[in-house]
């Protein structure tokens, strides 16, 4: 099912504490019961599975350099548990909340097989660790002046609080879902499933508008196993730095009705990670290929504009359904990035068709140029014959990449959708020797309870 999400609601500073809302539509709604009690009195709680398969086409480009390079298709996919505790109703502790949430993952990823290693075609795949449960965040928040203040702190993942929404999801591809991917370019900025230790502060000085700002302490390691395989990991000695992002979202509504929702945000971080130059050695040379000392960066930032608009409504249907257009540009900076930008755009039609009004219809497109250093660095190894040890996984020059996505949600029945899929990649990996790659797959989602 795909709605466009509202601003919370604001109540007055004196109102008494609201219920845990109700989750998305599940199997089991009450679940003999529990459930329901569960959130009366505080407690929120949700478990579901996301599951999603590619198979390539066609065959991979075949050479010299690409004998890694295999047919095949995948399949990857994840469990997870979302736990929130309303301390207001349990220990009178007014507006803070616990929220807390684990993962499961298993499988891999169809499209490394044909050598594109910028973009997933199942975006659920990586960082969960192989092991049973993997924390993906802990952290309280506290709501301030009815709602319109929020104070968090905790293991945070700043992509889920920045440059965020809950409708990149509609796709599959890592291009969009769980957001665009040159916003997560750097190793640094904690993506799901991955968190660090942050701090966050969120304002509404208008019900359309909010302004959010946090610090967030860059770890090294964050999606690897020997760091975070668990993600129970606490203490504060893989800290390198830190992340100050910073975005403001406008939400009006437009039309005579005012029934057609957008969400425009503009969003910049800065960060004071040490890392290396894309391409420089200390001598001013390709540090690949020359060697040398490689030049050092001491810090780095990134700067975005995303939106999305619902277009019109279909007239006899129920409000979620309509016609909505997302798009939105990311740009990084150019010495320390792999994509210097990325631009997206999407439409999704939910409810197209009489009779299927939680179906949804979505097509989507990104361009990711890759960075000037980064591209010049595997120009520079190609031209001197060296194809080992190139950055990313090249196999030959990197220049951009894109990826075309259609699919369909089909509303099976309650708290169950399948999707099939379509996915196209031009330049995988950024590189035009690579042969163009077709996929069809799907996703499944279950929502258990």
């Amino acid at each position: 099912m795909f709605t466009t999400y509202p601003a919370p609601p604001l109540s007055p500073p004196s109102a008494a504490p609201s219920a845990i809302t109700e989750g998305p539509p599940s199997i089991f709604p009450d679940f003999f019961g529990m459930t329901p009690w569960l959130r009366k009195h505080g407690i929120g709680f949700h478990f579901d599975n996301t599951n999603e398969y590619a198979g390539a086409l066609q065959h991979p480009t075949r050479g010299p350099h690409y004998g890694n390079y295999k047919d095949g298709s995948s399949n990857a996919g994840q469990y997870s548990a979302n736990l929130i505790v309303d301390w207001e109703h349990l220990a009178g502790i007014k507006g803070f909340v616990t929220r807390m949430t684990t993962v499961g993952r298993y499988g891999t990823t169809v499209n490394r097989m044909f050598g594109d290693w910028l973009a997933h075609s199942s975006e659920i795949y990586g960082g969960g660790g192989n092991v049973v449960v993997h924390l993906v965040s802990l952290y309280g928040e506290e709501s301030l002046f009815g709602g319109r203040f929020l104070i968090a702190g905790g293991r945070m993942s700043q992509m889920s609080d920045f440059a965020s929404s809950p409708i990149f999801c509609s796709f599959q591809n890592n291009s969009f879902c769980g957001r665009p991917k040159a916003a997560a370019d750097s190793t640094y900025y904690g993506s799901y499933p991955a968190a660090t230790w942050a701090f966050r502060m969120k304002g509404r000085p208008r019900k359309d508008l909010y302004i959010q700002a946090g610090v967030y302490f860059a770890e090294n390691g964050i999606y690897q196993n020997y760091q975070h395989r668990t993600g129970f990991k606490f203490n504060g000695a893989n800290i390198v730095g830190y992340e100050i992002p910073i975005e403001a979202q406008w939400e009006p509504h437009f039309g005579p009705h005012h029934d057609l929702p957008g969400h425009y945000k503009l969003g910049f971080v800065y960060d004071d990670v040490r890392r290396a130059d894309n391409y420089y050695n200390t001598a001013g040379q390709s540090y690949y290929v020359y060697g040398g000392k490689q030049l050092m960066r001491n810090s780095s930032w990134q700067t975005y504009f995303m939106f999305d608009q619902k277009l019109m409504n279909y007239p006899g249907r129920p409000k979620s359904a309509g016609l909505t257009f997302m798009g939105g540009y990311i740009y990084n900076s150019p010495h320390t990035a792999v994509r210097d930008f990325e631009v997206y755009g999407a439409l999704m039609s939910q409810g197209l068709i009489p009779g299927r009004p939680e179906d949804m219809f979505g097509v989507a497109f990104s361009y990711v140029s890759i960075a000037p250093g980064t591209r010049d660095t595997t120009m520079a190894m190609v031209a001197a014959g060296d194809y080992s040890g190139m950055p990313n996984h090249a196999t030959g020059v990197q220049t951009n990449a894109e990826v075309l996505e259609v699919d369909y949600s089909i509303n099976v029945m309650r708290g169950v959708t399948f999707r099939p899929d379509f996915q196209y990649y031009i330049h995988p990996n950024g590189q035009v020797g690579l042969r163009n790659s077709a996929m069809l797959g799907f996703k499944s989602y279950v929502s258990l309870f």
